[in-house]
């Protein structure tokens, strides 16, 4: 599994890293916060990579890309990724986010929606209540320590610079600790075709992936019997449900040509 091609380019002032695999229609695989391409969507790639482009995006602070100083946001993930494409020349495609990634392809359906073909929500969320009970409270204490182990060894791996491991902890934190329930609207104006999948034992609440899932014109919903992202990757013990996958993937593949 090696990328067709790999590099940065200057997007809004900083160096994103980007991977690309494979050929056919653009899929844009956008990660989960605190983590990078290949952590979140390695499982993804091995089996759509001779069906689809696959463009995977390491998000500021993250991977291999640069960091900023200034607080994260949903937003601005969405204008880096948007022009990110621009500079690839690629002028529409579908996107895959997971986690804060979800998020962020929620942000880019409506901050860009005339570079969507079809989204792909996976484990997001956008108001705070609908999180499990005690998520914020516990966000609150996070500590570096409490960052799992396997995100800090991922990092290091790609970036050997443990203060910018540092400066992905806190700024990661700080838009979690500040977030700020969106209003319907960003989810009503989506236009594209969406898909949201999360887990019956997910970090949100499965009621509140159905209310997005209402909010969102031409969506489908698929809840399966799982934690956080359990369908679609290892978990951080490594462990691999190996059918749940298959039959995830399987199903984001035919809502995207179909």
């Amino acid at each position: 599994m090696n990328p067709l091609e790999k590099g940065y380019k200057q997007v809004n002032g900083i160096q994103m890293y980007y991977e690309i695999y494979g050929s056919g229609k653009p899929l844009v695989l956008i990660h989960g916060g605190g983590s990078s391409i290949l952590y979140d969507f390695k499982e993804v790639i091995a089996r759509l990579e001779n069906e689809f482009q696959l463009i995977g995006i390491d998000l500021q602070n993250h991977g291999r890309s640069e960091h900023r100083d200034i607080p994260e946001t949903f937003e601005q993930d969405a204008d880096d990724v948007a022009a990110l494409l621009k500079a690839l020349n690629v002028d529409k495609a579908s996107f895959w986010g997971f986690s804060n990634g979800g998020n962020t392809v929620m942000q880019i359906g409506h901050r860009h929606p005339k570079i969507v073909e079809k989204l792909v929500v996976a484990s997001a969320f956008y108001k705070r209540n609908g999180m499990m009970d005690g998520f914020f409270e516990m966000m609150n204490e996070a500590t570096f320590d409490s960052m799992p182990e396997p995100f800090k060894i991922n990092f290091l791996n790609l970036n050997p610079d443990f203060s910018k491991l540092e400066n992905l902890f806190e700024k990661d934190s700080k838009r979690m600790q500040t977030f700020v329930d969106w209003s319907d609207e960003v989810l009503s104006s989506i236009q594209s075709p969406t898909l949201f999948i999360s887990g019956d034992k997910d970090v949100m609440k499965p009621e509140h992936t159905i209310a997005m899932w209402r909010l969102v014109e031409n969506s489908q919903l698929m809840i399966l019997p799982v934690g956080h992202g359990t369908y679609m990757m290892a978990d951080f013990d490594g462990s691999l449900n190996e059918n749940l996958v298959n039959f995830t993937i399987k199903e984001v593949a035919n809502f995207l040509n179909n």
